[in-house]
């Protein structure tokens, strides 16, 4: 496979292919340049044509307490209360900006996700 920019839908899947071909291909070597060299492009084209949308923030505290092995007692000190980490988690109140401060710099959970809109279940009381 000559390497050439990667401009379809068709060019995408045969650089996905090469890469599945040269995936074990020793660093330094011919094929291992070329793999990395076919990386990069697909990664920009993945970027441009499919690019991923950051998770909503309550999915992002909920990924970031299970790579960490963190329970809902672990985040009082970003959140509040016991009560306040369920009706966080449980999406009954939002994050407050300084929720989100904490958060950001207690557990590096980027304040650009944590921001975000996302769905609350407000109570009619």
């Amino acid at each position: 496979m000559d390497i050439k920019p990667i401009r379809t839908e068709t060019d995408y899947e045969n650089a996905l292919a090469e890469i599945n071909r040269l995936w074990l291909a020793e660093a330094g070597s011919s094929d291992g340049d070329k793999l990395e060299i076919l990386i990069a492009l697909v990664e920009a084209y993945e970027e441009k044509h499919h690019p991923i949308p950051p998770p909503d923030p309550v999915e992002a505290i909920i990924h970031m307490m299970e790579s960490q092995s963190l329970n809902r007692s672990d985040l009082e000190p970003f959140i509040g209360s016991r009560a306040r980490v369920s009706e966080v988690l449980n999406r009954k109140r939002p994050l407050s900006l300084n929720m989100i401060r904490k958060l950001q710099s207690g557990l590096g959970i980027p304040a650009d996700v944590l921001i975000q809109r996302y769905e609350v279940e407000m109570s009619e009381a």
